[in-house]
């Protein structure tokens, strides 16, 4: 259970409660069976402070008075799915089933990014995955302390306040959340081992909806952006690191290991890769949707595992059965769970290539010794979306340290990436103003660290400055000395461990 004082919030006047259970941490919350394997309803009795909401995962909720909340959740759950978060929270209604909750300071700002948007996304995923089964789809705005991106209790994701870009930049990270609805929270992976079951199937069916809602060149844009942390993760461990299997194996001898431990970019984007892969040997885009609505009226309120989830694959195509698809030289099945490494297959992506040759080529023109300052003015960024940005940002990044001055001409030129809010923008420049040893601007590096503790986002420029010059170490023990109070105990742990505090 996390207690935030005032100060780790972002109003900064009461304190707040909130809970976090994926993956095995709400054993300190509840006694119960602390396994994705069981799945059980639940009601709760809250009494709170005046002057406090409480929220939580639960398809009902009314108040009492003498401020006592009673929740229930009629749906059967996963222990991890169940959460609690207290504090000085209102909400505001955002669609025929949604509300937007937040402290006071953000409710507008979250009422005006997310006003209208939450139910087309919602509407989309019925079409494609069968009904939400429910009721509503809240969403509750965590103080900046919080650790993760998003995380999807039912009826109420819990998100990280970095997606109040202020200009909707960022609304589509909810269509994640909102795509596991079915696909890890409706069906379940049984154990941590086989995460991607919930991970890899969202990540493809978040890409369904975006393409729906967005067009294919740009969901083919974000899932380049996401191969792109693949390969940064995979080249950080090595490939062959056993981490880097979709079937990991939790348990060396005795003591067993903290799930959270194993957490990574693989589960996501390798198991995407094999979703995709799936869908590849159906070769009909219609045919395999109609194969997930399938999946998830099979095995709705289950936990599965992998074997459970490829042999209903099979059953339902019995002519790919029959072919024998699951043993295909290089593709097995068992190749893509059991051994580690860069996926067999990789979706194509080109159709984003519209949006990230120009870049590509921006990127080039900025990575030379002496800069064609004409060329660089001919390309108009400012109709560029979010990702397009953010892969043109990878792009310098993969090519840092640039020749001398030429990240100093880069911030003059682009104020709407140097000075941007968008967390996205602001993680990729903090890592280019590491990597460039671009002193002037360390101090945004620092500002951004204090104004968020997303694990996404803190540990990779911890790594960077750790990994820099005798000023960027320096600024590493500075800035984590100032923020470790506001920080998530995990985060506190692994920055430790960076910075070899342990």
């Amino acid at each position: 259970v996390c207690w935030l004082t005032p100060e780790q919030t972002a109003g900064k006047q009461k304190p707040y409660l909130y809970t976090q259970g994926q993956a095995v941490l709400n054993r300190s919350f509840f006694p119960g069976f602390d396994t994705p394997a069981v799945k059980c309803t639940y009601s709760a009795t809250v009494k709170v402070p005046e002057g406090f909401t409480a929220v939580m995962s639960a398809t009902t909720w009314e108040k009492e008075k003498d401020n006592t909340f009673i929740f229930k959740m009629s749906q059967p759950i996963p222990s991890y799915l169940i959460a609690l978060a207290v504090g000085d929270i209102v909400s505001a209604e955002v669609g025929p089933r949604s509300r937007v909750w937040a402290e006071p300071c953000l409710i507008e700002a979250a009422k005006k990014e997310y006003d209208g948007v939450i139910e087309e996304f919602l509407a989309v995923g019925e079409k494609l995955f069968g009904p939400y089964v429910w009721g509503r789809y809240d969403i509750l705005f965590m103080p900046p302390s919080f650790p993760f991106g998003g995380m999807e209790n039912p009826c109420i994701t819990f998100v990280t306040p970095c997606l109040l870009a202020g200009d909707r930049s960022l609304v589509d990270v909810i269509i994640h959340e909102i795509s596991h609805s079915w696909f890890g929270n409706l069906v379940t992976n049984a154990t941590w081992g086989e995460f991607w079951l919930n991970e890899g199937f969202t990540m493809y069916a978040q890409r369904r909806i975006s393409t729906e809602v967005y067009g294919s060149a740009y969901t083919c844009l974000e899932a380049a952006t996401g191969r792109a942390l693949l390969r940064q993760h995979m080249d950080n461990t090595g490939e062959d690191h056993p981490l880097n299997k979709l079937r990991v194996i939790i348990e060396p001898g005795l003591w067993g290991v903290n799930p959270d431990d194993t957490y990574n970019e693989t589960p996501y984007e390798k198991g995407y890769c094999f979703v995709s892969y799936l869908a590849h040997l159906v070769g009909d885009q219609s045919k395999f949707d109609a194969f997930l609505q399938a999946y998830v009226n099979q095995f709705k309120f289950q936990s599965i595992t992998a074997d459970d989830a490829l042999e209903f694959f099979l059953e339902y195509f019995p002519e790919l059965k029959k072919k024998g698809v699951d043993s295909l030289p290089g593709f097995e099945f068992d190749r893509w769970l059991n051994t580690p490494g860069w996926p067999p297959y990789l979706p194509d992506l080109s159709p984003g290539e519209q949006l990230m040759k120009p870049a590509d080529e921006l990127a080039e023109l900025w990575a030379t010794d002496s800069l064609n300052v004409e060329a660089i003015e001919a390309v108009d960024i400012s109709a560029w979306k979010t990702y397009q940005l953010v892969y043109f940002l990878d792009q310098i990044l993969q090519k840092s340290p640039l020749p001398e001055g030429n990240v100093e001409r880069l911030s003059k030129m682009y104020p709407k990436i140097s000075k941007a809010q968008n967390a996205e923008l602001r993680l990729r420049w903090c890592q280019i103003v590491l990597k460039n040893n671009h002193e002037s601007e360390f101090s945004k590096v620092k500002d951004f660290l204090c104004s968020q503790g997303k694990q996404k986002y803190t540990l990779p420029i911890y790594r960077a400055m750790w990994s820099g010059s005798e000023s960027a170490r320096a600024l590493a023990m500075e800035t984590f000395s100032a923020t470790a109070p506001q920080l998530h105990v995990n985060v506190q742990n692994y920055v430790k461990k960076i910075l070899g505090l342990e």
